[in-house]
C-alpha cells in the first residue's frame, strides 16, 4: 500500500476526536493497513503544540492530552530530515509562490519531492498541491 504526507491538522484529529472527519479516519485506517505516513521533522513540534493548545483551551482534558501525546509519539512514520535542507530554497519558494507559511510549505515540498498525496485541512495548501499536480486529500 502507498504512503502519504499528512500535516499536523490531519494528524491531530487521530487523537483529538472533535477534530476528526470521515477522511481523517480513513487515513488513520490506511496507516493501520500499512500505508506509510511521511512527515517533515517540524511535524513533531507542530503536533505537540496543537495538543498543548487544545489542552489550554479546554478542548482536551489533562488525561486526553497525555494520551494524545503518547499516541502521537508512537505513530509509525517516515521522518524526513531532508526537508530541513530545503527551508531556504524550494520550501521558501513554495511559500512565496502560494502564499503559505514556510511551515505549511514544508509539507508541500515533502509531498512534491516524494510524489506522494498530501492530506490537509488547509484550503491554501490543498490548492497549492493541486497546482503542482499532486493528489490533494481534502480532510475537512
Amino acid at each position: 500500500m502507498g504512503g502519504f504526507v499528512a500535516d499536523a491538522s490531519v494528524s491531530v484529529s487521530w487523537v483529538a476526536r472533535a477534530q476528526a472527519t470521515e477522511t481523517t479516519d480513513r487515513l488513520s485506517d490506511q496507516m493501520l493497513g500499512g500505508a506509510s505516513l511521511h512527515i517533515p521533522a517540524l511535524w513533531l513540534f507542530e503536533v505537540s503544540n496543537v495538543l498543548l493548545t487544545l489542552l489550554r483551551r479546554g478542548k482536551l482534558t489533562p488525561e486526553e492530552y497525555q494520551q494524545g501525546r503518547s499516541a502521537m509519539a508512537d505513530v509509525e512514520c517516515s521522518l524526513d530530515r531532508e526537508a530541513e535542507l530545503q527551508a531556504f530554497t524550494v520550501t521558501a519558494d513554495f511559500a512565496a509562490r502560494f502564499g503559505l507559511t514556510v511551515y505549511d510549505a514544508a509539507y508541500l515540498e515533502l509531498a512534491h519531492r516524494l510524489q506522494l498525496p498530501l492530506a490537509t485541512r488547509d484550503v491554501k495548501l490543498l490548492a497549492a498541491a493541486e497546482s503542482l499536480g499532486l493528489q490533494a486529500i481534502d480532510a475537512r
